[in-house]
């Protein structure tokens, strides 16, 4: 089987699978390098392979699960859960408390440990990356509860973006809510969300994070989900949100004109 640039026709190994719901696109080529995943036979060994139509897939010795339509969930993530697969320290993750009845899913971007919140799910790789897009133009929204004073010309300071430790964090809009005697609420609006932002730039203006909870993902509310529960959202959602319909004919969503 040529695994080489001549090759171009059908799509890179790694969105096939993400596609199809295993996983994203990057865990996907650690399984390719890992020898889990067959192509007509063949075991690949680089993720630099585009796989033709009709060719068949098998992933760990299983084939590709049927495609099935794109479907969204919104997740009240509790603290306490990875946002993984697995963890090699054996901590649990998001993916171990789902409800049964929920198939195979992956994450819309991640909570740390610590932070709860929505959390969006999907069955669908190439939908889980595109919402994942700072293109999107989509505001990450947090309420976040802060120990010590805080002051709000230092938040509206962060509107011009902000480096802390060598890397640089795009512009935040940041507005105190309620400061108590050793705490305070604070909502919080990102456009990318890097990892630990929040908490690495509240602690660069000496305030530590105690509790943060991210209450919308663009269109997408947490609403009334409490802690562990996961609902469903219409399909019509995903059109009007993202303008996304489903092409029975070749097994993938497209955006709407």
């Amino acid at each position: 089987m040529g695994e080489n640039s001549e090759q171009t026709k059908g799509d890179r190994i790694a969105k096939v699978l993400a596609r199809a719901g295993l996983c994203s696109r990057r865990e996907a080529e650690r399984w390719i390098l890992a020898g889990r995943v067959q192509v007509n036979g063949e075991k690949l060994k680089s993720p630099a392979f585009n796989v033709p139509d009709g060719a068949s897939v098998v992933v760990d010795g299983k084939p590709l699960p049927t495609r099935q339509e794109p479907r969204l969930w919104r997740y009240h993530k509790p603290p306490g859960l990875l946002t993984t697969n697995s963890d090699p320290e054996g901590r649990p993750t998001i993916f171990e408390r789902l409800p049964r009845e929920i198939p195979r899913v992956i994450s819309v971007g991640r909570l740390d440990i610590n932070s709860e919140g929505l959390l969006l799910l999907t069955n669908d790789g190439d939908l889980a990356r595109k919402m994942e897009l700072p293109d999107t133009g989509w505001k990450r929204q947090y309420r976040v509860r802060v120990h010590g004073t805080v002051r709000q010309h230092e938040l509206d300071s962060l509107q011009k973006g902000v480096t802390v430790d060598g890397i640089h964090y795009a512009p935040i809009e940041a507005q105190l809510e309620k400061q108590d005697a050793a705490n305070a609420w604070v909502s919080i609006n990102l456009m990318e969300g890097k990892n630990r932002e929040i908490r690495r730039v509240m602690d660069h203006l000496g305030l530590r994070v105690n509790r943060l909870i991210r209450v919308a993902y663009g269109p997408f509310h947490i609403g009334k989900l409490v802690r562990g529960q996961v609902m469903e959202l219409p399909t019509k959602a995903l059109r009007e949100n993202l303008g996304v319909r489903f092409s029975r004919g070749n097994g993938r969503y497209q955006e709407t004109p």
